[in-house]
């Protein structure tokens, strides 16, 4: 079949095809073709947007908020460590995941190639994995907004908020994606602003810019101390209080997933624009994260009263909790905590609002390969998977068990069951990798010719390999040590494990699936369609006399941001 014979196709065209051919790759028959005049995701994200969503995309309150718990149980020393370690994780697997997101940039790419690659029951349990993981963690950051909102005042029904946040989410989300993309890209700025203003903020207090003239500088790495102690005394405390800062850096430095999602709606010159914006991920991990992690621990000691106070009353979704926020009110800073719990309240909308997108887009992708109901393929003229949203707005509505006292233990149930499936996520991130590293080698393709090619591989993705298994296994070791056994967090950590080992099975004992051979997985499939919409917007810039082959992609792509 040739992709080249009209030269005006159209990108409902390119895409119609694409979702065919995807479909007709899975062993799915039900599902072999998509109903002729049915819409698709369109490429509508620009590279300005792609690009701020590369760099503050994954930001959420944790950076701000709950970072203090790594604190309370690491120490400064142990919170930096931690997120340092995790930072270089984050990295190999986000570099990674890059250069085979930037290769073949269809609709959920880490979710399709784990079909293509390793397995189809592989496939299943990566989709169903990650869908029930982002749509869980819609109605947690509705319930987190409305923590921070009552550092200013709690005098009114929750109901307000959440019902509020639901509308817009389903709003930004349901009529088209450029809104989405619009919206990420204002409150980007407003989470990265923030980032950046908090180190400069520690900076220019730690040498005495603060309303006491008090150049503290490194004072609470030496008093009270580098490390603090979790569970017990001496050095095994300190050993569970490093842990415990792990674990929190393993839930607030996230990324590579989220950039995957939306590279099937990346518009302009698609593998380009990914690639540029695959490149920022060393940097905005080191600027935002490991700074961040530092700032704190100069910023406030670990034994805050305040911060001990908070911990001990269950109020860490509260913005009162921001070590940024007690540092400033220790400080007698009257009005930037304000200025932080506000943006720390958007930066929470973000979140939510992201996880309605990822939710919906990895609904959609399941449903294209075979594994879901064939409706949820259904796209509006504007290309929004109008019932996989639909599906995002009803675990939205889950929020509303917090309204009542005992529903609400029902969502932080709920919400703890699919904790553990964060880091799982990244650990079957990693065995996909491996396997579409191997296949291209097998299958003779230059990876060096790609618009993105991550460094020392293999050993980049087994590094990540190891150190999310590792994860995974120890995320909750306390459970097992005496005394500490408790079957709400020993699920809060494993179930999701425990879920996707039946899930596996059962699936290949019912389909007889069989591992994919590395010189028979599918590379190409979607390929000339992403040529294809490429070529042709290429086209469309030389008509408008705004691109050149002298003049170089890069160029053309500033003269569109600028």
């Amino acid at each position: 079949m040739s992709f080249f014979n009209k030269s005006k196709a159209t990108d409902v065209e390119c895409e119609k095809k694409d979702n065919e051919l995807q479909t007709d790759s899975t062993s799915t028959s039900s599902n072999s073709t998509l109903d002729k005049g049915q819409h698709t995701t369109k490429r509508t994200l620009n590279a300005r947007t792609l690009h701020l969503i590369a760099m503050g995309g994954s930001i959420g309150t944790g950076l701000f908020v709950t970072i203090s718990t790594g604190l309370l149980y690491g120490g400064p020393l142990g919170l930096f460590l931690a997120f340092s370690i995790w930072t270089t994780v984050i990295f190999s697997i986000t570099a990674s995941i890059g250069e085979m997101v930037c290769y073949l940039p269809v609709s959920s790419p880490f979710i399709q190639m784990a079909g293509r690659c390793v397995d189809e029951a592989f496939e299943v349990i990566v989709g169903f994995n990650y869908f029930i993981m982002t749509a869980v963690y819609i109605p947690f950051e509705i319930t987190a907004v409305n923590g921070m909102i009552h550092y200013w005042r709690d005098d009114y029904s929750p109901a307000i908020t959440f019902c509020l946040q639901i509308f817009v989410y389903t709003v930004l989300n349901l009529f088209a994606v450029k809104w989405f993309g619009e919206s990420e890209f204002y409150l980007t700025i407003g989470k990265v602003f923030l980032a950046i203003a908090l180190i400069f903020f520690t900076f220019i207090t730690m040498v005495g810019g603060n309303p006491q003239h008090d150049a503290f500088g490194f004072r609470y790495w030496q008093t009270p101390g580098l490390l603090s102690t979790y569970i017990t005394i001496g050095s095994m405390g300190r050993f569970h209080g490093f842990m415990a800062a792990l674990n929190k850096a393993c839930f607030t430095i996230v990324g590579p997933e989220y950039l995957s999602m939306i590279a099937g709606e990346a518009g302009q010159e698609t593998r380009k624009v990914l690639a540029g914006t695959f490149r920022t991920v060393f940097y905005r991990l080191t600027v935002f994260y490991v700074f961040g992690a530092l700032s704190v621990g100069i910023l406030l000691p670990y034994n805050d009263p305040t911060l001990n106070q908070l911990a001990a009353s269950g109020s860490t979704a509260n913005g009162s909790y921001s070590p940024y926020i007690i540092a400033m009110n220790n400080m007698g800073i009257k009005v930037f905590p304000h200025i932080v719990n506000a943006l720390c309240v958007a930066s929470a909308f973000s979140a939510g609002n992201s996880y309605v997108y990822c939710a919906s887009r990895a609904l959609y992708s399941i449903s294209l390969r075979g594994y879901a109901p064939k409706f949820f393929q259904y796209c509006t003229s504007s290309g929004v998977p109008i019932f996989c949203v639909g599906v995002a707005f009803l675990f939205s509505l889950l929020s509303l068990l917090q309204l009542g006292d005992n529903t609400a233990k029902v969502l932080t149930w709920i919400v703890n069951l699919c904790t553990g499936a964060q880091i799982l996520n990244y650990f079957l991130m990693t065995i996909t990798y491996f396997c579409f590293w191997r296949a291209c080698n097998a299958q003779g393709l230059n990876r060096h010719s790609f618009a993105y090619t991550s460094w020392c591989q293999p050993y980049t993705i087994i590094y990540g390999f190891v150190m999310t298994g590792l994860m995974v296994g120890v995320l909750g070791y306390t459970v097992f040590m005496p005394g500490h056994w408790n079957i709400e967090n020993f699920l809060t950590y494993y179930l999701m494990v425990f879920l996707n080992i039946v899930i596996f099975i059962a699936w290949k004992l019912i389909k007889r699936t069989k591992m994919v051979k590395p010189e028979e997985a599918d590379l190409t499939t979607g390929l000339a369609e992403v040529e294809e919409h490429e070529l042709a917007y290429l086209e469309s810039l030389q008509r408008e006399g705004k691109y050149s082959e002298n003049k170089g992609w890069l160029a053309t792509i500033k003269d569109l941001i600028f």
